[in-house]
């Protein structure tokens, strides 16, 4: 401890500060000892922080010195990762949104300035034993994440800080944590609503307009004998071709639908028929054998995964997975060779998009006939991808959430034994239901007073946390259904190796 101390004093002493100002180009006496701001960390296996700019009010060179073994290496993990700050683009959410929430050309203006993280980083740097690491802190401009520290057997050890200035920066509003609490861009990572085909009391159809896309409200509960519901023998002839046959009798969408309307969610294991789950999986287990991914395998390669129409999304401070990509959205034949992304975006465009889904969809969950749908196939990696909660999300209206999930495991709930506090089940279906490995999408409550004591570095799952409503495992072929309301925000947990 005393050494502790004296390294301390060391490296807040004036003259300690006055080096760090000179090798940072910052104006002398920028930087303060008035405030002591540092921690020893230790970071162990699994451990990580998402993207993030650590701008919090008077923070100015953030600092890290590693206390790491000697021989730390690559396949170690743990790197301080470091992003390129690009142009922000426009936002591609809702269009009613985007025109009720214009702003003055002031406003424009600033937000034309905004910088965001790139999707992968463009820089890693190893936490060498007895190094020092440190940057300026600049809203939207200083983004870094530690990557997942792989070794079981190697604490990341350092101690990390802060120097500080005399006042805050100028532009903090362009700082990681005021964003990701601001719900001025509004639906910003949602994209925007895509018209159904709407049914009407004659059974005729026709567009709904953009307006009416964007909303899932409820203006009236309608039965399922009302038109909007009323499942043709044609309709379930076509479900049958994808949907297991469980979950289209009468008495098992009446069963769903109580569920649902007790506890609005619901989880449907083994969703589609095992032709199109052996497919699938298949050719999921092909991919990631030949990505080398998973089996506890460190993902040391941003890159792995990236194809013609497999495109990583970010920005890193809110999002970061792999999205396929099919220009030709109309083609939607799926053979038995295709892979993974062809054969998601065969059910999605086939199956999610049919006027008999909108139909059986608004059997089970008692609400109207979606308007409109928006979606994507998505890839997470694991040691490299998740999605953040923040205001940008949120709804202006209530919306269903539908996510049929595919991962390793038979997709079977786990029993839970009270004596020994295990699950119960195959090994794979029991590491995904326990969370361990992340995964899960969890939905929480957005903070009405828009401010929070943490820094906004990651959207940490918290058993204790009370604004938590709901945690969805991952589980293979199972399709979950969440109905979200306007305050809700969610997200899904970085996934572990």
């Amino acid at each position: 401890m005393p050494n502790l101390l004296s390294l301390k004093n060391a490296i807040y002493s004036k003259s300690y500060l006055q080096i760090i100002e000179k090798l940072t180009n910052l104006p002398p006496n920028t930087l303060t000892n008035t405030t002591i701001d540092c921690a020893i960390n230790c970071h162990t296996k699994g451990c990580h922080l998402l993207c993030h700019d650590d701008v919090i009010g008077t923070r100015k060179i953030s600092f890290i010195i590693y206390l790491t073994e000697v021989g730390w290496g690559r396949d170690d993990g743990g790197c301080l990762e470091l992003y390129d700050a690009v142009q922000e683009e426009d936002d591609d959410g809702d269009d009613d949104v985007n025109n009720d929430k214009k702003q003055s050309s002031t406003s424009s203006a600033a937000n034309s300035q905004r910088r965001v993280p790139t999707a992968l980083p463009t820089k890693t740097i190893l936490p060498n034993f007895n190094t020092m690491a440190y940057f300026v802190v600049k809203p939207g401009v200083s983004f870094h994440s530690v990557q997942e520290v792989f070794n079981i057997d190697k604490p990341r050890l350092s101690i990390q800080g802060w120097y500080h200035a005399n006042e805050q920066p100028d532009d903090i509003e362009n700082a990681t944590l005021q964003r990701l609490k601001s719900s001025g861009m509004g639906e910003d990572t949602e994209g925007e609503f895509e018209p159904l085909p709407t049914v009407v009391a004659n059974d005729n159809k026709k567009e709904a307009s953009p307006s009416e896309a964007a909303s899932t409200t409820i203006e009236n509960e309608s039965s399922p004998s009302t038109p909007a519901h009323n499942l043709s023998e044609e309709d379930i002839n076509f479900l049958s071709q994808y949907i297991n046959k469980a979950y289209l009798s009468t008495e098992s969408m009446n069963e769903i639908q109580e569920r649902f309307e007790n506890e609005s969610s619901v989880q449907l294991r083994h969703f589609l028929l095992d032709e199109w789950n052996t497919k699938i999986t298949t050719a999921i287990k092909n991919e990631d054998t030949r990505d080398k991914l998973g089996n506890d395998r460190p993902s040391l390669d941003y890159q792995v995964g990236i194809a013609d129409k497999w495109k990583a999304v970010g920005p890193a401070h809110k999002q970061r997975f792999l999205q396929y990509d099919d220009e030709s959205k109309d083609d939607t034949t799926a053979t038995n060779n295709s892979g993974t992304g062809e054969y998601l975006h065969h059910v999605r465009h086939t199956l999610f998009k049919s006027t008999a889904f909108g139909k059986w969809l608004g059997y089970i969950t008692s609400l109207d006939y979606p308007l409109g749908q928006r979606g994507r196939v998505r890839r997470f990696r694991p040691g490299l991808d998740y999605t953040v909660a923040h205001y940008g999300v949120l709804t202006t209206h209530s919306v269903l959430d539908s996510t049929l999930c595919f991962c390793a495991g038979n997709g079977e709930q786990c029993t839970f034994d009270e004596e020994t506090n295990d699950l119960i089940g195959s090994d794979d279906d029991a590491i995904w239901e326990s969370g361990d490995v992340g995964g899960f999408e969890c939905y929480i409550a957005a903070d009405e007073g828009g401010e929070d004591d943490n820094d906004g570095r990651d959207a940490e799952y918290d058993d204790e946390d009370d604004t938590r409503l709901l945690s969805v495992s991952a589980s293979n072929n199972t399709l979950s259904l969440v109905y979200r309301d306007p305050g809700t925000m969610r997200f899904v947990k970085y996934v572990g190796r």
